[in-house]
C-alpha cells in the first residue's frame, strides 16, 4: 500500500474576499469550488487548483473569524507551490516585485531553486522549480501566463519538536520513505528530514523540520489546518482505514465529502492528517467549464441552502 502524493492542503483565512482576490488575481489559481465547511456551515471552504481541478493541485481555505496564527512547532509551517522550472521562477521574481509582494531571492533549497513569500495574512508559501510528475492543466482565464502557472502542491514542511514519533507514523504506518536530510535555512537552525511517498518528487514529499526550541503553534489566520494525502479509490481508502485500525491509530473513520472520501487522524506531534480519494472530483455537481462560479453544496446540505446562504458573507 502506498499513498501517491499530496492531495490537498487546507489553511485558515479570516478574510474570504481578500483570500479570493489574492489567490485568483495575484497567483492566478482557479477557484474550482466555492462551498462551505461541512462541519461548520457558517464558514466558506474555498478550493483553488489548476484549470482541470486535478487532485494534487488543490490549495484550500476555511474562512474562520479568528486572530492570526501564533507560529511555532506542532504545525505545518510552509506550503510549496510547484512551477515548471527556473525560467518560471525568474518570471515570478519580477512579477512579485511588480505587484508589491515581498519575496526572497531565488535560492537553491534542498536541491531545488525556490522563492519564499507570504500571502497578506502571513500564510507561508514557496514557489518551487519542479518539472517532475503530476497532472496539470493550465487555466485559460488565469492572470498568469500558461507556462508559468502554479502546477501543484509540494513539498509540504512540518515543524515538530521531536522527530521519532512522527517518523514512526510516516514510515511504519503510512509507508513513506526517509530519503535525505538537510540543514534548515532559517534562524532557528536544526535539520529537515525528507520523507517521500509513491513516485517521489516534490509533489509527494513531506519535509519535517525538527525544532525543539520553538514554542507550540496556536492555530489562526495565516496558519494551516491540515494536509491530505492521495489514495486512488474507495477500495484503497477502505484498506487505509483498516491499516490505521490495525496499527492502533485512532481516526474519524471514512467520511463522504461528496467530492472525495476522507479520513482524518493526528500524528503524535498533533498535526492533523487526512487521507482522501482522487474522486469523484469537483465536476460531480458542476460543469467543468463553470466550476467555482456559484455556491456549491453537497446533496445532504442542499435542503439547508437558504439558511446557509443567509449566514455567509458576500465574496
Amino acid at each position: 500500500m502506498e499513498l501517491t502524493g499530496i492531495h490537498h492542503l487546507t489553511a485558515v483565512s479570516a478574510d474570504a474576499p481578500g483570500n479570493v482576490a489574492f489567490y485568483t488575481q495575484k497567483l492566478g489559481m482557479r477557484l474550482v469550488k466555492k462551498t462551505v465547511n461541512q462541519d461548520q456551515t457558517t464558514a466558506y471552504h474555498l478550493f483553488y487548483a489548476d484549470g482541470a481541478a486535478h487532485p494534487g493541485t488543490d490549495l484550500t481555505f476555511f474562512d474562520f473569524p479568528t486572530g492570526p496564527e501564533r507560529r511555532g512547532t506542532h504545525s505545518i509551517s510552509r506550503t510549496g507551490l510547484r512551477v515548471a522550472d527556473e525560467k518560471s521562477l525568474l518570471w515570478w521574481q519580477d512579477y512579485l516585485k511588480a505587484e508589491g509582494i515581498k519575496a526572497s531571492d531565488i535560492k537553491e533549497r534542498n536541491g531545488r531553486p525556490s522563492i519564499l513569500f507570504e500571502d497578506p495574512e502571513g500564510q507561508r508559501l514557496a514557489l518551487v522549480a519542479d518539472s517532475g510528475p503530476g497532472l496539470f492543466t493550465a487555466w485559460d482565464k488565469s492572470t498568469i501566463p500558461a507556462e508559468h502557472q502554479i502546477r501543484g502542491l509540494g513539498p509540504i514542511t512540518l515543524s515538530v519538536p521531536d522527530l521519532a514519533p512522527t517518523e514512526r507514523i510516516l514510515t511504519q504506518v503510512m509507508n513513506m520513505r526517509e530519503v535525505r536530510d538537510y540543514p534548515h535555512p532559517g534562524n532557528g537552525g536544526g535539520r529537515v528530514h525528507v520523507f517521500e511517498m509513491g513516485p517521489g518528487g516534490a509533489g509527494a514529499e513531506l519535509h519535517v523540520h525538527v525544532d525543539p526550541g520553538a514554542p507550540a503553534a496556536r492555530q489562526g489566520a495565516g496558519g494551516v489546518h491540515h494536509v491530505a494525502f492521495r489514495t486512488p479509490d474507495d477500495k484503497s481508502h477502505a484498506e487505509w482505514l483498516d491499516r490505521l485500525a490495525r496499527m492502533g491509530v485512532r481516526s474519524t473513520g471514512r467520511i463522504d465529502r461528496f467530492y472525495f472520501r476522507s479520513l482524518y487522524f493526528r500524528e503524535p506531534n498533533g498535526i492533523l492528517f487526512e487521507i482522501a480519494t482522487d474522486g469523484p472530483g469537483f465536476a460531480a455537481d458542476e460543469p467543468m467549464e463553470h466550476l467555482g462560479e456559484k455556491l456549491a453544496l453537497p446533496p445532504f446540505l442542499e435542503p439547508q441552502r437558504a439558511e446557509i446562504e443567509a449566514g455567509l458573507k458576500p465574496l
